[in-house]
């Protein structure tokens, strides 16, 4: 780990936008100047049905953290994976993208967020991080054993969420789609780790790694299923191509830089030192929030025209290509679509 330039006072967090800045909150709408592209409008009986058949499972698991008592219906999972898959195949498709959506967020909270309540922090985090890797990459040893173990991974709902959600995914998803997403979901958890030793050391990264740390902790997991969700599969020997790797990678850190976006005043506002990417600006070019924040839109913009640009040239060589290259900007428009009218959880600074 590189430590922060030797010259001047060493990197420190601005802390939170102003409370006049907070108290004059936007209410919602797409930040300006921010690149993206419309998302297909979400059909209000799909997101109803989706949400009242993730709901059912999740309480017949037994997964919802008290601390979410009332908060399902304002996090919106249905709205969330309708935009984001428009081409879903079936809604039993667009239900597994939901559970694994819903299971990765309470995962994160119960585990990986500093609240008592909730049982996170940052100290320990790895045990909890490789049970929950193994509810989704089973553990073989004697029958004694892979007894314990299967008794242990439904201890908590953490766990039972993982396991029954990946479980219902593969159902519907080939071995190698669905080896693809347990990869990318153990990248997401050391990206957690990644994050939660920087607070445990009050490490202010770099612009730089931060973004690499966020690589890795994003919404990659998401975008490894839009082929499986739409009903088909990009073949392994294309999926593992460079390029498509790279279009893959782009397209997850443009969505985390919009959550990072939009979620800024509502994190900074339950805790000042939450890591984000305009703080690690700030800190970095030792400016204001607002400056900070703008030019973090500009890096999304950037960002994202690559995106564009290059998954419009691989589009070119196959068809398939082009199929998946259309449901990663489709996944990218409707979270964005997502974030921008969420009002429950997101109110944009105003910096405008």
């Amino acid at each position: 780990m590189s430590a922060p330039p030797a010259s001047g006072p060493p990197l420190r967090l601005p802390g939170p936008p102003s409370l006049a800045r907070t108290a004059d909150a936007r209410p919602g709408g797409a930040i300006p100047g921010l690149r993206y592209r419309p998302a297909v409008p979400a059909d209000p009986g799909t997101v109803a049905d989706i949400d009242r058949r993730l709901e059912a499972w999740a309480r017949r698991l037994d997964v919802f953290p008290t601390a979410w008592t009332g908060d399902f219906a304002g996090f919106q999972f249905g709205r969330a994976v309708v935009l984001q898959h428009p081409g879903a195949a079936d809604r039993e498709r667009l239900t597994a993208a939901g559970k694994l959506l819903l299971a990765e967020n309470i995962v994160d909270n119960c585990y990986c967020e500093e609240d008592e309540d909730r049982g996170g922090s940052s100290r320990g985090l790895g045990g909890r991080l490789i049970r929950a890797q193994s509810a989704l990459d089973p553990f073989h040893g004697t029958p004694e054993l892979e007894d314990r173990w299967r008794r242990g991974v439904q201890a908590d709902g953490p766990l039972r969420s993982y396991h029954w959600a990946l479980k219902d995914y593969a159902v519907l998803a080939t071995a190698s789609q669905t080896d693809r997403l347990v990869h990318d979901l153990a990248r997401l958890h050391l990206g957690y780790l990644a994050e939660a030793a920087w607070a445990e050391t009050r490490y202010v990264p770099q612009v730089w790694e931060y973004l690499m740390m966020r690589q890795f902790n994003n919404f990659r997991p998401c975008l490894s299923i839009v082929d499986a969700v739409d009903g088909y599969e990009l073949p392994e020997t294309l999926y593992v191509r460079p390029e498509i790797q790279r279009i893959t990678a782009l397209a997850g850190n443009a969505t985390t830089i919009v959550n990072d976006l939009y979620s800024f005043t509502k994190e900074l506002a339950n805790d000042p030192t939450h890591l984000n990417l305009p703080q690690a600006i700030a800190a970095n070019e030792r400016c204001g929030l607002k400056a900070a924040y703008l030019k973090a839109v500009e890096i999304h913009n950037r960002i994202m025209e690559a995106f564009e640009e290059e998954s419009a040239a691989l589009s070119a060589t196959s068809p398939l290509i082009e199929r998946y290259a259309r449901g990663l900007a489709a996944w990218v428009s409707g979270n964005h679509e997502w974030h921008a009218t969420n009002t429950h959880r997101y109110h944009l600074p105003n910096y405008w």
